[in-house]
């Protein structure tokens, strides 16, 4: 027997080696992704186990959000037409107070004015005429002063003198 290796045999045991050892180092390899595999599925089951109540949960709690959210809604329904109401009232009083004001103040002022023009001409056509021109123009002055009133209250300013 000769212990004669031609460079052939040589080459044929270091590849035997190489195998050898990279299907150690594979195994390891493997074993440890194996390892690896087996702890990411137990975090899996973990995260599944502790987050699907929080998710339940959580599904509830925006149930019931939008449950008083819906309520919400219904009562902002109800103050808007609360002031829907309101307004109107207050538009009705106001008409049913400046009306007759008007036509008081415009009675008064046509009286003072055909009474001065009946004075100064001594005729009474001329006279009713004068009175019927001022009490349209006091109406129209005082229904002037209301609105601008109103404007200037609702700017925060002071009305107009």
């Amino acid at each position: 027997m000769t212990l004669a290796s031609t460079s052939g045999d040589i080459l044929n045991y270091a590849l035997a080696a190489f195998f050898v050892g990279t299907g150690a180092f594979l195994s390891y390899m493997l074993l440890r992704l194996g390892g690896t595999f087996a702890r990411l599925s137990s975090f899996i089951k973990g995260s599944e186990r502790d987050l699907l109540p929080v998710i339940v949960k959580a599904g509830g709690t925006v149930d019931r959000v939008n449950d008083q959210l819906d309520k919400l809604d219904t009562v902002t329904d109800s103050a808007v037409s609360m002031a829907d109401s309101a307004d109107t009232a207050v538009r009705a009083v106001s008409t049913a107070i400046t009306t007759p004001v008007k036509k008081v103040t415009g009675l008064a002022a046509g009286i003072s004015h055909g009474i001065a023009a009946f004075r100064a001409r001594h005729d009474v056509g001329d006279a009713f005429d004068v009175a019927k021109e001022a009490a349209a123009r006091r109406e129209d002055e005082l229904d002037e002063e209301l609105r601008s009133a109103g404007r200037s209250s609702s700017d925060g300013a002071p009305p107009e003198a």
